[in-house]
């Protein structure tokens, strides 16, 4: 974590991420693709359907491989590369044919080791294999919810997810939030947890920072007027004269439950996650 000195207003307290411990190289040309930006408008209408979004830097996606395309089939770490779409470090791995694919970088995880998805493998930093043959206390990342469809939980910087127990045909896994759920032994997952871990102390520092990531000004709803949200009016600087807060367009916006009373999926959640106590 880098610490800058108070040289402006914006730079006192303002954070930035070490990538000291990166590779110095381009990204890998084969592995771009252009992705077109809706910047907040709908596709059909053209319309802004999520607000406060827009601008920022141009930047290209990087192509992840998420699943196990390859099987029993070691590979090397050719380097550890910054990814500007998600939080995390990416690595670029590199078979014996000289393919080269793109994965989440687990922390420690360095230059020249090797990785391998498979089966059942070592407990190496990195490695991926199926859950039913990953010892219980493990961490791991990158977990899949249906086999062979790729991970798509637990894959920003730092978070790791805990095998705690087998039972039959599935694994209780302890995710970030502190939910216990139940997902399929035939599932793969990777050993570790993500890299960046010091990204949760990142601190934007000022306005024009946050507009290079996309992101525009957002107007407090107190500070409108009562025709433009529910929390605007009285004179002066006044609370939102609410018993709970809401949103422009007159719903609940705190302690609601917003999952489905009947999702499939419910049935497999063993515990939900704590709420969070106010202070």
């Amino acid at each position: 974590m880098k610490i800058y000195k108070p040289t402006t207003p914006a730079r006192r307290g303002m954070t930035g991420i070490d990538f000291s411990q990166l590779t110095k190289k381009k990204a890998e040309k084969k592995l771009l693709i252009y992705v077109k930006r809706n910047v907040g408008r709908s596709a059909s209408t053209g319309r802004i359907t999520v607000r406060h979004k827009g601008g920022g830097v141009k930047k290209l996606y990087r192509i992840i491989e998420f699943a196990q395309t390859r099987i029993d089939s070691p590979a090397q770490v050719i380097a550890l590369e910054y990814d500007p779409n998600r939080t995390g470090f990416i690595a670029l791995i590199e078979y014996v044919d000289k393919q080269r694919q793109y994965i989440i970088a687990p922390h420690n995880l360095k230059v020249n080791d090797l990785v391998v998805f498979a089966d059942k493998a070592d407990l190496n930093v990195g490695n991926r294999m199926r859950l039913k043959n990953i010892p219980v206390g493990t961490l791991i990342y990158n977990v899949e919810l249906e086999p062979g469809k790729g991970g798509i939980m637990v894959r920003s910087a730092g978070s790791s997810a805990q095998v705690l127990a087998h039972e039959e045909k599935y694994a209780n896994l302890k995710m970030p939030s502190g939910e216990i759920r139940k997902v399929p032994s035939e599932c793969f997952a990777s050993i570790g947890a993500v890299s960046n871990p010091e990204n949760r102390f990142y601190r934007v520092g000022k306005a024009g920072k946050s507009r290079l990531k996309g992101r525009r000004p957002h107007v407090r709803g107190t500070a409108m007027n009562p025709v433009d949200h529910p929390h605007g009016g009285g004179e002066g600087r006044q609370p939102i004269g609410l018993k709970y807060p809401k949103t422009p367009w007159g719903k609940h916006a705190l302690g609601v439950k917003t999952r489905k009373a009947k999702k499939w999926s419910s049935k497999l959640i063993i515990q939900r996650r704590k709420k969070k106590i106010k202070k």
